[in-house]
């Protein structure tokens, strides 16, 4: 018995018995294949900060078909005013984000969540004119509209059509 836990041998039996024993425990593990995206409710979220803001929020009134919302928050922006934050994986699975505030400058606030100052056309969203602005080493689309009381920004690696999609879906609540 003595030769097996020792040497060369022993070392051979140890390790085949590791190798064994993970083996196994891959085989009875359940493994899922499927895709598994976080959604998370933003609805709690939107309120919150509807109760913080001295506007009507924006949000969407539905979620387009197939995304999925997996990250919200509100923030502290620059001089103190509030930021919602709604982020959402798409249906074709790039990333969406869904940003406003009543920071000021509303110019400073849109060129910092788009990552770019530069705007490279518009595109109509039912009764609405969005600013597209585009940024190129970072894949990054942005949709920006600049309200009287309040700025609004859809960016992310979605393809305009998507950022569009989000953009009719989003309503304005009424204050309260």
């Amino acid at each position: 018995m003595r030769r097996f836990t020792q040497g060369f041998y022993g070392y051979a039996v140890a390790l085949f018995v590791c190798l064994a024993a993970a083996g196994l425990f891959l085989l009875v593990t359940p493994q899922s294949r499927e895709e598994h995206i976080p959604r998370l409710d933003y609805s709690i979220t939107v309120a919150n900060f509807g109760h913080s803001v001295p506007y009507g929020v924006y949000a969407p009134q539905k979620d387009p078909a197939g995304w999925v919302p997996n990250s919200n928050k509100i923030a502290k922006g620059e001089n103190g005013a509030q930021v919602l934050y709604l982020g959402y994986a798409t249906a074709k699975r790039q990333h969406a984000m869904f940003v406003q505030s009543n920071e000021q400058p509303a110019a400073g606030f849109a060129s910092r969540m788009a990552n770019s100052d530069k705007a490279v056309g518009t595109q109509q969203v039912g009764d609405m004119t969005w600013e597209q602005r585009f940024r190129q080493d970072k894949n990054q689309r942005s949709l920006v509209r600049v309200l009287p009381e309040v700025t609004l920004v859809i960016t992310g690696t979605a393809d305009w059509p998507e950022l569009a999609e989000l953009a009719s879906a989003l309503r304005q609540r009424p204050k309260g």
